[in-house]
């Protein structure tokens, strides 16, 4: 058994933390908190917490947490759990919350969870700004720097977008943004970026602006997660949608000006016949050979596909899959989306083209591929792969229906890594696939990341990327030659924001090349060419 896993197993049995556990406790007189504690942990709750439990705590990826489910645990293993996590399930917060805050978290989810507020249309529009005229633009790049070797990195707590030639490792500007960016797109022609933030705020920036700057934005939801434009026909970078997950709903803007144009409630049946009030949009995608987007609604277990070709009369395809959907990614021919279902521990394949369910695979403990990765295999033909966040495994499927149809949605083989992680990334040039552990507890492995070689499905080596105390290893992005491999270093809890940088490594020789230090928790990086020609 694995050191890491050893050590999760012991706190696990040590402290009896499991959520969900069959005992029975005595029912505990519900605690209260002053109004400025409430106020404070409410906020920690939809900033930390509502992402895997719902802003109505009912549950999704994370156990349910309603009053009646928590006071039966009691403040002190409440306290417990949170400060020590579970195995294969939550994150420890000892180093991300104070003990205090902590005594705080603690009992509120153990009070009745406050209604969040609903967002109109009306109210939309009035958040809605334009900081210049799209008559204004420039009409070429007003730099001399290769815009499309551009990388656009999420600066998290930051509240910004740091965007770094990819030439001369240079930040070029950080771009304000709002608070903890999730995700970036682009326009069809990669000029223009559009951000999600989790406070709902999306704003657009120009690549070709000396330097590039915010040119519009809008707030679709007050806790949200992707975004998308328009890529296709008469249609392509007319509109841009936003998908929440509190009010759950989509929203579909003008691209250019960004002005909010429709609201589509997600709220609905399940797969299993119930109705959910919170169901919530967690993945986005357009497709690129049809006039549609492929929306993943996390708690209704459905992906629907919504045709844009005509706003006032929305045609929208309810494709059932599996609970509880959250991020994918496309296959190399941009015909099959391929996304996790996290607490059902399955991969999702669906057809964009038939618009229908095509298969599903079970991996592991809660997949997540993040942007995911593609390969050729020299058995199995084209795979793809994912990371858990329950466990230390890359699983890899093949996913070349036409070509391999024997291999199409079955497992080709697994790689057992040192612990859980959360992205996976690879480049048609390169050799090697990489996977970070961030999920891990133990500190030594959560800031190593390892590389795998598609020859010998093995990892290769692994890489201890940074030793700065209360920091992690994250994510990575290619280069445009794929020749070069950008890891993310940013602190936990309490640990020094200031110290976040992005270490650059040779992806042939796996030496580290560069660090691009001064960076407040990069997260998601970016890499314009790269995403606009679907690499990786």
């Amino acid at each position: 058994m694995k050191k890491n896993r050893l050590i999760q197993s012991t706190l696990a049995a040590a402290t009896m933390l499991a959520i969900g556990s069959g005992a029975s406790f005595a029912v505990n007189a519900q605690p209260n908190l002053t109004k400025e504690e409430f106020k404070n942990s409410k906020e920690i709750y939809f900033q930390r917490c509502a992402g895997c439990h719902g802003a109505l705590r009912k549950g999704a990826t994370g156990k349910n947490l309603e009053p009646e489910n928590m006071i039966k645990k009691g403040q002190k293993r409440l306290e417990k759990i949170l400060t020590y996590g579970t195995e294969g399930g939550m994150n420890n917060f000892d180093d991300i919350l104070t003990k205090d805050q902590i005594r705080q978290m603690a009992t509120y989810i153990q009070l009745d969870p406050p209604q969040p507020k609903e967002m109109s249309l009306a109210e939309m529009k009035k958040a809605w700004k334009v900081f210049v005229e799209p008559k204004d633009y420039p009409t070429k790049p007003q730099h001399n720097r290769d815009w499309e070797n551009f990388f656009l990195v999420i600066l998290r707590d930051e509240g910004k977008v740091g965007v770094i030639d990819g030439d001369t490792k240079e930040v070029v500007v950080k771009v304000d943004t709002g608070y903890a960016v999730h995700v970036m797109k682009e326009s069809s022609n990669g000029r223009f970026w559009y951000t999600q933030g989790r406070d709902g705020k999306m704003t657009k920036i120009d690549l070709w602006m000396n330097p590039p700057k915010v040119v519009a934005e809008n707030q679709i939801a007050y806790d949200a997660r992707d975004v998308a434009v328009s890529h296709y026909g008469k249609d392509k970078d007319k509109y841009i949608i936003g998908g929440g997950y509190w009010p759950p709903h989509f929203v579909i803007s003008d691209a250019v000006t960004m002005e909010p144009l429709k609201v589509v409630s997600t709220r609905g049946v399940n797969v299993d016949g119930e109705y959910v009030n919170e169901a919530r949009v967690a993945a986005i995608y357009n497709t690129p050979n049809a006039p549609t987007w492929l929306v993943a609604v996390k708690e209704l277990g459905q992906m629907w596909q919504v045709d844009y070709s005509d706003l006032d009369n929305l045609r929208i395809e309810q494709i059932n899959t599996q609970k509880f959907l959250h991020d994918g990614f496309f296959d190399p021919t941009q015909r099959y989306f391929q996304i996790a279902a996290n607490a059902s521990n399955k991969m999702i394949f669906v057809d964009s083209e038939t618009r229908k369910f095509v298969a599903e695979l079970e991996t592991g403990n809660k997949p997540h591929p993040g942007p995911g990765a593609n390969w050729i295999d020299d058995k199995c033909g084209p795979v793809a792969g994912t990371t858990h966040l329950g466990e230390g495994l890359v699983a890899v499927w093949g996913n070349d229906p036409k070509g391999h149809p024997k291999q199409a949605w079955k497992l080709c083989y697994n790689v057992e890594t040192d612990g859980p992680g959360v992205f996976v990334r690879t480049h048609p040039n390169s050799d090697h696939v990489w996977a970070d552990q961030t999920k891990t507890p133990e500190p030594e492995v959560q800031q190593s990341v390892q590389v795998i070689s598609k020859k010998t499905r093995e990892i290769i080596k692994t890489i201890r990327v940074t030793t700065h105390p209360k920091a992690a290893a994250v994510h990575f992005e290619y280069n445009k030659a794929g020749d070069e491999v950008w890891v993310s270093v940013w602190a936990r809890g309490d640990g020094d924001r200031s110290k976040g940088e992005i270490v650059v490594y040779d992806d042939k020789t796996l030496k580290e090349k560069a660090r691009i230090k001064g960076l407040e928790t990069p997260t998601g990086k970016f890499h314009v060419y790269n995403r606009m020609h679907h690499k990786g």
